[in-house]
């Protein structure tokens, strides 16, 4: 089969080109990301493979229709820039890779923590001007400290655990707790309870209508006062302006990132030529008690080699008439 692969990084390149054995299939990678404008790439091919900041709505999906696209592979688990009435509509497939690696994702919540907590960021760039002084880098012992997860999926679990590895007693807010976390010793409670007991506060819940903007300036001011909060999961959880205002105020403590709610205008490019196009982000930054990735948390060659496996398992399903198991349907 043809695949149109978009926003295509080297990473990409090199494990999607590993994972398609015996070049079974035609693979054409471009590094813009999918819109309506770029739709016209895709013509001829059956496949289009996109990412998280592709954009898949219902004008482009007709478009990618037309052209023959048969097949969405989603090579990431989230999916909620993609219509998929839509795509129902035009009968064009859509896969995706729902666990690729929960640890990795995981783990760099944890980093973000570790590097906010005792300032590894801030320390690195004094010693590097020959700094060696310590005034302004006091952090705090995790162990005994209280810890809350806002969703428990693969994800979450796993952070909960982590930090109750550090000796944190781990609340959860879930509204459908799989077994596998009632099993670990969380406890569950309200979301605006766990706001107010957790003295770090880590995002793992998916990006629908109803979480949009969950973290919101009411939510904000339930928080206990001066906390740390970590999102690895979707930017548009949190409303980015009501954050700033609660870090000024210093309701909010610190703030980890590996997301940002506008980041589809320029995360994964080179924009340190020329000044920071989002003056809001701009603001974010400013602040010495943020600290910010640019959606890595799943660049692992674990995770990279799993997406890249997953992706192809599905296109050589569809390839043979064979049902994906990764299909994503109108709910």
């Amino acid at each position: 089969m043809n695949i149109a692969v978009f926003s295509a990084k080297s990473y990409d390149r090199e494990y999607l080109g590993s994972a398609n054995t015996l070049a079974r299939h035609t693979i054409t990678f471009w590094d813009t990301r999918l819109m309506a404008d770029t739709v016209p790439l895709a013509k001829g091919c059956e496949v289009v493979c996109a990412f998280v900041n592709d954009r898949l709505d219902a004008e482009v999906i007709a478009m990618l229709a037309v052209e023959g696209t048969r097949l969405i592979a989603m090579r990431c688990a989230g999916y909620n820039n993609v219509d998929l009435y839509a795509a129902a509509a035009h009968g064009v497939t859509v896969v995706n890779v729902p666990s690729y690696s929960p640890h990795a994702v995981a783990e760099h919540a944890i980093a973000l923590l570790l590097t906010l907590n005792r300032r590894i960021h801030q320390a690195h760039d004094r010693v590097r001007r020959g700094d060696f002084t310590l005034d302004g880098l006091i952090g705090f012992d995790l162990n005994g400290k209280t810890a809350g997860l806002v969703g428990t999926g693969r994800i979450g679990t796993i952070t909960g655990q982590i930090l109750q590895g550090f000796g944190c007693r781990v609340l959860a807010a879930d509204p459908f707790p799989p077994a596998e976390a009632r099993a670990t010793g969380f406890t569950f409670c309200e979301l605006d309870e766990l706001l107010a007991q957790s003295d770090i506060v880590s995002l793992h819940c998916p990006l629908i209508p109803s979480t949009r903007h969950l973290i919101n300036t009411a939510r904000l001011s339930r928080l206990k006062h001066g906390a740390t909060l970590i999102n690895t999961s979707r930017g548009a959880l949190i409303d980015t302006t009501a954050v700033i205002d609660a870090l000024e105020s210093g309701q909010l403590g610190r703030l980890g990132l590996d997301v940002y709610e506008n980041e589809a205008c320029f995360f994964y490019d080179d924009h340190s030529h020329q000044p920071l196009p989002d003056a809001t982000l701009a603001r974010l930054l400013a602040h010495p008690n943020v600290l910010l990735t640019g959606h890595q948390g799943f660049l692992t060659h674990e995770a990279l080699t799993n997406i890249a496996e997953t992706t192809f398992q599905s296109v050589n399903d569809f390839a043979a008439g064979r049902p994906c198991a990764k299909t994503l349907r109108p709910s």
